[in-house]
């Protein structure tokens, strides 16, 4: 029988191990006061219940998902425990899924295994969903939990989080996305928590904008009010006070909405380049504000650089800005005589101070910006004693970016004290236990209370820790300091209400899942994996085959294959010239094959390409090819067609049907067609007037050029180049 070892449960561990075993549960307990331990107690517990049982932890990150995985191992006597991430292939974790009993997995993972087939958690008695704050939208989360519910025989969730979030929808949707009967919240000031609570000293150091870099700041806010100014000019804000990066955002996809409508209108299209223009410089602001001119110079010369290779209208405008070039001409300067934010020298001397008095301290220093985490990373190296170390996401930009096995590597080498300073990105702030860090640095404040709490989480986990805030007066910095603790206090309020509503009754087992249902099934291309199609099906309880499909994105049927476009894909294939190819592929390879286009967005304007081409592309393929063409609003519509028309096929024509690796024959008018078209300028339509004109391939071959060019639309040029490639002796090579 599973049961816990190397640990004593405490006191609001075991009360809310009571609350896991009976409900459905969201607990959201500050970092470092073992969450994961109380998924550990929960995981023996229902094993305990259900001994031949499966127990699935969830984890965002494949660093979380191994540290999870060894805590697991230390902490059970479960035998077989093992971590699924997308490096081992599906065949290999099919099988290790029957063979373990605990699996640590990446949502991601689950999902695709549950898509194919792979696994089945109809035995799973638990399912762990850590940093549970993710379960919103489209992300995975959200998908596997609904699975789960609908296809376990004995369900039980539980979703862990330090900060859920602080806005009352947010948190509404995380529960009911997990289907959370109970809210469990702890706080550093409960009763039962504040016995283990470890001091925190938080520090806020403010400083001062230098005159110089206000010069420029003045420059660049002159050239965002202009903007703004514009916007206003035409009726698209009624005021430009405090205008937040939000804010403009919205305006921004109203603005191409209309657009993307129809909507054709030259004071639209000016008023999407000034949102643009003043989003860059807003962020241009920000740069300046919380990181300084070295950040600020990388973006403003890139800026620049783009503006000589570019047709964009709104790179092109801000360029020739005056403000815009004076504060880019100011930035240089500065960088030149090596004027940096004061940030960054307070920093140094606060690194320096610490290394000094301990060599083995531990240091992590968050930064939400890339390219000034790794310029901090050379700053720093340049103090005796010193070893600092970037620390990102996988993401490639300007060459740089950590694989997971190589972000391991690094806070192993942390831990073993190979680096005394870690400079980390947003991918620090998630979940990672590393212990005995002194002292966590916010090289800028964040408006975000699941971000702050993150962050502050790195610290005092088994010892004192310290926190130390830079915070630029009378700028963005102060203002996202006090946003973000207005909305951690709101947090708190929203889930204490949350707890005395929520009175949800926990779901009964739908019926469903007892009554065997006819399988509709759908063979999918690899390629269609993010659509949310392939999620739908499944929903639906069609048994979907995904592999890497020749022709067609979809197979419903022995004569059925469909092509989904995007609106915009559709545009494009065009004036790639993919289309026709992939037409012509989908004509031969099946007797009834369909185009879906999938979006509502207007075909006539998404490129600089004429109406009519995009209106003789509909034609040839509806009337040259006979292939029909069917436009959806989004992917649930998608969806919902395919399933009609595979239930239609399956039902009434052969049910069992596979993937077909050779072309359906072609008839001997397709073939003669075929061999017409491989002649040089000859279209579909083309090749259907020579064949009726002339009767036969052989009297096409052998007529003269003069009766050739009588063909309308044929004329000398085709003529003489089909007459070049017929009589031309092959090459030898």
């Amino acid at each position: 029988m599973a049961s816990i070892k190397n640990f004593t449960p405490r006191l609001y561990q075991e009360t809310i191990l009571h609350t896991c075993s009976k409900n459905n549960c969201l607990v959201v307990l500050p970092t470092g006061l073992g969450k994961t331990k109380i998924a550990i107690l929960t995981a023996v517990s229902r094993l305990q219940n259900y001994p031949n049982s499966k127990i699935l932890v969830l984890t965002p990150t494949k660093p979380l998902a191994n540290q999870i995985c060894q805590e697991f191992k230390e902490c059970t006597d479960i035998e077989n425990i093992t971590l699924f991430t997308g490096i081992i292939p599906p065949e290999t974790r099919k099988e290790l899924w029957k063979e373990n009993t605990v699996i640590v997995s990446t949502p991601q993972c689950i999902e695709n295994d549950l898509i194919n087939n792979n696994i089945s958690l109809k035995d799973t008695s638990l399912v762990v969903f850590d940093e549970a704050h993710r379960a919103v939208k489209d992300y995975s989360y959200t998908w596997v939990a609904k699975q789960y519910q609908k296809k376990s025989d004995y369900a039980r969730i539980i979703a862990l989080t330090a900060s859920p979030g602080s806005e009352l929808e947010k948190i509404t949707e995380v529960c009911k996305n997990l289907s959370i009967e109970e809210i469990e919240i702890r706080s550093e000031l409960d009763p039962d928590v504040k016995p283990y609570v470890q001091e925190m000293e938080i520090e806020l150091i403010k400083i001062d904008l230098p005159e110089e870099l206000r010069e420029v700041q003045k420059f660049l806010k002159d050239c965002f009010n202009s903007k703004l100014v514009k916007l206003k000019d035409f009726g698209y804000i009624s005021s430009f006070n405090n205008l937040s990066k939000t804010q403009l955002l919205g305006i921004q996809r109203s603005l191409q909405g209309q657009i993307a409508s129809g909507t054709k209108d030259f004071q639209l299209y000016k008023a999407i380049s000034f949102s643009a223009e003043a989003l860059k410089v807003q962020h241009a602001i920000e740069l300046l504000e919380t990181q300084g001119t070295n950040a600020l110079y990388k973006y403003l010369d890139n800026i620049f650089e783009t503006a000589s290779k570019t047709k964009t209208k709104a790179v092109k405008s801000l360029v020739i800005d005056l403000n815009f070039k004076s504060a880019y001409i100011k930035t240089r300067h500065l960088l030149e005589k090596e004027i940096e934010h004061p940030k960054q020298d307070i920093l140094k001397r606060i690194i320096e101070k610490e290394v000094l008095k301990d060599p083995k301290v531990k240091i992590i220093i968050f930064n939400q910006y890339r390219d000034s985490a790794a310029h901090l990373e050379k700053e720093l190296k340049k103090i005796n004693g010193v070893k600092p170390k970037l620390f990102i996401g996988q993401t490639k930009k300007n060459g740089i970016g950590l694989s997971q096995k190589e972000q391991i590597a690094i806070l192993e080498d942390f831990k073993e004290y190979k680096y005394n300073c870690i400079i980390a990105t947003s991918i620090g702030e998630e979940g990672l236990d590393i212990p005995k860090v002194e002292l966590v640095i916010f090289y800028e404040p964040i408006p975000s209370a699941i971000r702050s709490i993150q962050r502050r989480g790195r610290t005092a986990r088994q010892e004192k820790g310290r926190i130390i805030v830079l915070m630029t007066k009378n700028t963005r910095d102060e203002a996202y300091h006090w946003t973000s603790f207005h909305k951690e206090k709101r947090m708190y309020s929203i889930l204490a209400n949350l707890k005395q509503k929520l009175n949800l009754n926990k779901t009964q087992p739908s019926l469903d899942k007892f009554i065997e249902k006819e399988t509709i099934k759908i063979f999918v291309d690899n390629r269609e994996k993010g659509s949310g199609i392939i999620k739908n099906l499944v929903d639906n309880n069609i048994e979907v085959k995904m592999q890497t499909l020749a022709t067609a994105d979809y197979i419903l049927s022995k004569r059925v294959g469909v092509e989904r476009k995007t609106p915009q894909d559709f545009v494009d294939s065009i004036i790639d010239k993919r289309l026709l190819h992939q037409i012509r592929d989908l004509k031969q390879n099946f007797d009834r094959p369909l185009i879906i286009i999938e979006g509502e967005e207007d075909l006539y304007s998404l490129r600089r390409i004429h109406p009519n081409a995009i209106r003789g592309m509909l034609a040839t393929i509806a009337i040259s090819y006979g292939i029909p063409i069917i436009r959806t609003k989004n992917f649930q519509d998608s969806a919902a067609l395919l399933i009609a028309i595979a239930k239609r096929e399956q039902v009434a024509q052969e049910k069992e049907f596979g993937v077909r690796l050779d072309k359906k024959p072609l008839t001997t008018k397709e073939q003669q067609e075929f061999i017409i078209e491989s002649l040089p300028g000859i279209g579909p339509t083309l090749a259907k007037s020579l064949l009726k004109k002339f009767k036969t391939v052989k009297k096409i071959i052998n007529a003269k050029p003069e009766k050739l060019k009588k063909i309308e639309k044929l004329g000398p040029k085709k003529t003489e180049e089909i007459q070049r490639i017929l009589d031309e002796e092959y090459p030898e090579d």
